[in-house]
């Protein structure tokens, strides 16, 4: 069983989509279902994660109604406000459909690099566990001490790390950005996205080896229990084409036996979102 664990659904909308700006000209149209499934069939993979790009309900709702209409979606992570007063009555309602597995927040984008640990935010995060849905941890470098944090706070919740904290690939390993890789890495609650490096190197310009020594360091951090493939498509193409993304990781994967591949190609994606394959 071959899964992209990551990977997004729009239909475009400027204001909506503000974050897609003049210099991604490439994303700036619609991609749906249809525009991924000769991708994943193509290259043998058997479904994918649908994650939210967008920070609402409506996102949510979007993507679940794509889940219905279209088999290749195994499951989607969606956007709840976790610091709502509601947010029980709101986990309930959505968790009863059980194409949603997760929940995940742009913090990337919040300028307090300490907002996972705010008390109304870990207040909700504090409930998924009941619901049984996972948490996609979404954030830059300079935000992982945060992320070890809430990490340590809630032993009995799913996490993963989208991205890899999408370090700058510039052929220079960040020490702080090695640093809380390894420490997250020591908590077995946790575990990693092997997606969206294309476009944290010089987009179009990179070769496969400029990838290999980041690769080590989640690889030893995590281990190959709790890695797993995400294209990050759309997004990728601003960098690189699908086959392209997934090439990466198939030859570093080479040094692997068969059996490990099958578990980072796919077989954590669905232990770890609890897929019904």
């Amino acid at each position: 069983m071959f899964i992209d664990s990551h990977q997004h659904f729009w239909k475009y909308n400027p204001s909506r989509h503000a974050w897609i700006d003049a210099s991604m000209e490439t994303l700036r149209r619609d991609f749906m279902p249809k525009d991924l499934e000769g991708l994943l069939d193509s290259n043998g993979l058997d479904g994918c994660i649908a994650v939210q790009a967008d920070q609402s309900e409506n996102e949510t709702d979007f993507l679940l109604k794509c889940s219905e209409k279209n088999p290749c979606i195994k499951g989607v992570v969606g956007w709840l406000d976790l610091r709502a007063n509601d947010i029980e009555e709101k986990l309930q309602a959505y968790s009863a459909n059980t194409m949603l597995k997760g929940l995940r927040h742009i913090v990337q984008d919040e300028q307090d690099d300490y907002f996972m640990l705010r008390p109304d935010f870990q207040r909700g995060m504090g409930l998924l566990s009941k619901y049984g849905l996972c948490y996609d941890i979404l954030v830059y470098e300079k935000q992982l001490p945060a992320a070890v944090e809430l990490v340590k706070n809630f032993p009995d919740q799913r996490f993963v790390l989208d991205h890899i904290a999408k370090p700058r690939i510039n052929g220079t390993i960040d020490r702080c950005w090695k640093h809380y890789i390894e420490e997250l890495g020591r908590h077995k609650n946790i575990s990693c996205k092997v997606s969206g490096l294309v476009t944290e190197a010089a987009w179009g310009k990179w070769k496969k080896e400029d990838f290999w020594p980041y690769l080590d360091v989640v690889f030893n951090a995590f281990g190959t229990e709790r890695l797993m493939f995400g294209s990050d498509w759309p997004v990728c193409l601003l960098s690189a084409t699908y086959n392209e993304v997934l090439e990466i990781l198939e030859d570093y994967l080479n040094q692997f036996p068969e059996d490990v591949k099958a578990k980072i190609m796919g077989l954590n994606a669905v232990s770890f979102y609890k897929l019904k394959i």
